[in-house]
């Protein structure tokens, strides 16, 4: 009887540490906000809502529900920017209104 008891206790224990998927198919758009604090609504489009989560610098997911159930998810990359002109030491180019155009 105490063997069975240990048994059980462990079995909840290691069935209480199992990781929750993150995303799954048919969530809800509630349980995916209550997860997803840092989550924006990208996009409305009749009754589907698209929201984005940003995975650090280079990637994000997409996250589309219909009638409040997760339908599709994507992962993408971020396309790298264009370098600023303060970061490469380049003039803009272009006349500015402060500058005289005449010598």
């Amino acid at each position: 009887m105490k063997n069975i008891f240990i048994l059980l206790v462990t079995l909840v224990l290691l069935g209480s540490c199992a990781s929750k998927p993150e995303f799954q198919q048919g969530m809800t758009e509630k349980k995916f906000l209550r997860q997803n604090k840092e989550a924006v609504l990208s996009g409305i489009d009749g009754n589907l809502k698209t929201y984005r989560v940003n995975r650090g610098e280079r990637f994000y997911v997409l996250a589309t529900f219909e009638n409040g159930k997760l339908i599709k998810l994507e992962e993408k990359e971020t396309a790298p920017g264009w370098p600023s002109n303060e970061a490469t030491g380049n003039k803009p180019d272009g006349i500015r209104l402060n500058e005289t155009i005449f010598p």
